[in-house]
């Protein structure tokens, strides 16, 4: 049986907790800053989780556990 492939685009958007959870960036952050308040900069900053919802196409991309 033949490896499976990580999908290289998941693996840049994704990180592995220490609990095995894995977390992603929030979009919007990009460009386009001047008419965001510097609060909602601030909170882009930030990592959040997958939502359960996703967690299961998530781990399908990444195979090995990035």
């Amino acid at each position: 049986m033949p490896k499976m492939k990580t999908l290289k685009a998941a693996a840049k958007r994704f990180k592995r907790t220490a609990s095995g959870k894995l977390k992603r960036g929030f979009a919007y952050h990009s460009h386009i800053l001047t008419k965001k308040s510097a609060k909602r900069k601030r909170h882009l900053r930030q990592d959040t989780l997958v939502s359960a919802a996703d967690q299961s196409n998530v781990e399908r991309m990444l195979p090995y556990g990035k």
